[in-house]
């Protein structure tokens, strides 16, 4: 079977990798143009191209999928199976009528469940205790082809996005070549999808980073967790500065034993003072013990246990302790 495949990020390498080790006949490559980053904004090759490369496979980084130009590296590699594996663009009807067993793609959730760009990052934030990979034979809808195989992957309490991708892309890996060899006997039948059950993962806006101490600890702690290493969870200190979190715990579930932001308490660069109840505002600092800044949530405690302030790198809570650049009282966010 000659296999195109389809890729981008490393997500997409651990399938690649996993295609060459099991010898099947991968023809060649297709990922995404090479993107400036860093300080020089150096064009920088994806992870799928660097692995290609080295394997000495054909490297293909096509502006676009809809021209003539594409189809007829189709017609001239003549693939019998595309794998596509976060590839970063839908493709065209044309191609996914071209190879004769289909476009398989690697989905980084059990389908229907979290259809869309960010499937990883969305399960963890809402506070799923499992996820998965799914096989699926691709059509024109966004995510919703017949379902080939499934894989499932643990998320546990204090996993963060980076944790879980890794585990996802082995998994991915694996049940890849396990689909393809069912495609290969004839032993896999496809499942139509419950579109009654889809829900949906956008991908990350700078809205879904901004960290509000109203909520709860646990789902502060979720929204952290799944945007970290990146882009990461933010919020802002007394004086303005942007501080991104990096890692959290919830250090008590509890009630609601904050008090309501008030309109009076709004833009005060400190809130040493409780709210009209007598309790703490969501957002107050609460204590600085053990290397560690605990917050007053809208419900229970949140402890921020790494960070990085505006300007700086990355650091334990207890370095930027240490600093003096935070005190018990202090107010994050808007409180």
């Amino acid at each position: 079977m000659k296999i195109l495949f389809m890729g981008t990020p490393d997500f997409a390498l651990a399938s690649l990798r996993a295609l060459c080790e099991a010898g099947e006949d991968v023809i060649g490559v297709v990922t995404q143009p090479d993107q400036p980053k860093g300080r020089g904004y150096a064009l920088t090759p994806p992870p799928v191209k660097v692995y290609a490369q080295e394997r000495g496979l054909p490297v293909f980084q096509p502006a676009t999928l809809r021209d003539d130009a594409f189809y007829d590296l189709l017609l001239s590699l003549a693939p019998d199976l595309i794998v596509v594996a976060a590839y970063g663009k839908l493709l065209p009807q044309r191609v996914l009528d071209f190879p004769p067993f289909g476009c398989v793609n690697v989905h980084g959730s059990l389908l229907p469940a979290y259809r869309g760009a960010a499937p990883i990052q969305r399960a963890i934030m809402d506070g799923q205790t499992v996820t998965g990979i799914t096989t699926m034979r691709m059509n024109a809808g966004l995510d919703t082809g017949d379902i080939l195989l499934t894989g499932e992957v643990p998320i546990r309490e204090n996993d963060n996005f980076e944790a879980v991708h890794d585990r996802m892309a082995a998994c991915g890996a694996a049940v890849l070549l396990r689909t393809i060899a069912g495609l290969r006997e004839g032993s896999i039948i496809p499942q139509r999808q419950d579109d009654s059950c889809a829900t949906y993962a956008p991908k990350i806006e700078k809205s879904d980073c901004v960290l509000d101490f109203s909520d709860s600890a646990r789902r502060l702690h979720n929204q952290i967790r799944g945007l970290s290493p990146f882009p990461l969870a933010f919020t802002r200190t007394p004086n303005g500065r942007l501080l991104k979190v990096l890692a959290s715990e919830v250090a008590e579930e509890g009630d609601a034993k904050t008090a309501p932001p008030s309109a009076a308490a709004m833009g005060k660069a400190a809130c040493a003072q409780p709210g009209d109840s007598g309790l703490p505002l969501p957002g107050t600092v609460l204590s600085l013990e053990d290397g560690k800044v605990t917050v007053a949530c809208g419900k229970g405690k949140l402890a921020l246990l790494a960070v990085l302030p505006e300007g700086k790198g990355r650091m334990p809570a207890s370095a930027w302790i240490n600093g003096r650049k935070i005190r018990v009282g202090d107010c994050l966010g808007q409180c």
